[in-house]
């Protein structure tokens, strides 16, 4: 039993008669006959009988019409849900944010998404900068914005902001007092590492800015979150290195200092999976580059 089938047999139904259900249907009368024989036939009952002028459902007919027209009714409504699935008017989006970003890139990013795709289904999750490419990778959250951008295959990212590095130091240090800071005056200080993200060298963005600098720092403590790092700062063990948008939330009693003659800054992106077919993609990235710039 197709829909095609049930829209004939609702049209015959509905209209009284084969001849104006076929005028409606612009089809000729036999065809139509044809296929109603056919469909009474299959299902095995007659489903009209005539009276003057016309034709009338049998009590099967009538029991199966008000089904016919329910069913017809889903399968319209199913088409226009995969429509505006495909469309991006509709459907949910499970959006991964690190930790440190979230002052940052929240409050601006969730009303743009409420205005730019208003009926999809929002979901915010927390990553970690240990879980943040499993996350995407197993599909527990379809987008994520991250810093640094992940960089590997089977991952698809676009950049869409920069957060500049400033120094985290407690309110009492020399530092603190200091416009701005001279990287070499860094030498030899005790420095709160943040995340590596690959083996071997250390390739990050703050070992590269002091390697630049010809700095070397001692590593007092390696942590997985800015947030760890500002406590430890706090604590008088060491300084940080982090974006500045860690200042945004902070705790009382650390400064945050730019450096000297330095643009240096952590790339944040937009990452996905890049089997993701999904027209919510786009319109999140141009939300997200709105809401960093």
């Amino acid at each position: 039993m197709d829909l095609r089938s049930l829209r004939l047999f609702v049209a015959v139904a509905e209209a009284g008669s084969v001849g104006k259900a076929a005028a409606r249907l612009h089809m000729a009368q036999p065809p139509l006959s044809v296929q109603i024989r056919n469909f009474e036939a299959l299902v095995g009952t007659p489903l009209f009988h005539r009276v003057p002028g016309g034709m009338e459902t049998t009590d099967a007919g009538a029991a199966l019409l008000a089904r016919a027209k329910e069913s017809l009714a889903l399968a319209h409504e199913g088409v226009e849900a995969a429509r505006s699935v495909a469309a991006g008017r509709v459907g949910r989006l499970a959006v991964g944010y690190m930790f440190a970003l979230g002052y940052a890139v929240l409050p601006k990013l969730i009303p743009g998404l409420r205005r730019t795709i208003p009926d999809v289904d929002l979901q915010f999750l927390e990553m970690s900068a240990l879980t943040y490419e499993q996350q995407i990778e197993e599909r527990k959250v379809t987008v994520g914005i991250c810093m640094p951008p992940i960089r590997r295959e089977g991952i698809s990212t676009a950049i869409v902001g920069r957060q500049a590095l400033r120094l985290a130091v407690p309110s009492a240090s020399p530092f603190a007092r200091a416009r701005a800071v001279d990287p070499l005056a860094l030498q030899g200080c005790l420095l709160i590492g943040l995340p590596t993200y690959s083996e071997g060298a250390d390739s990050s963005v703050v070992a590269s800015f002091l390697r630049r600098h010809n700095v070397t720092m001692k590593v007092a403590h390696r942590v997985t979150t800015v947030h760890s790092a500002l406590a430890l700062v706090l604590a008088g063990e060491g300084l940080a290195i982090v974006p500045s948008c860690a200042a945004l939330g902070a705790p009382p009693g650390i400064k945050f200092k730019p450096f000297l003659d330095a643009d240096d800054a952590f790339d944040v992106a937009v990452c996905w999976r890049s089997d993701l077919k999904s027209p919510l993609v786009e319109p999140f990235i141009e939300c997200v580059r709105q809401s960093i710039s």
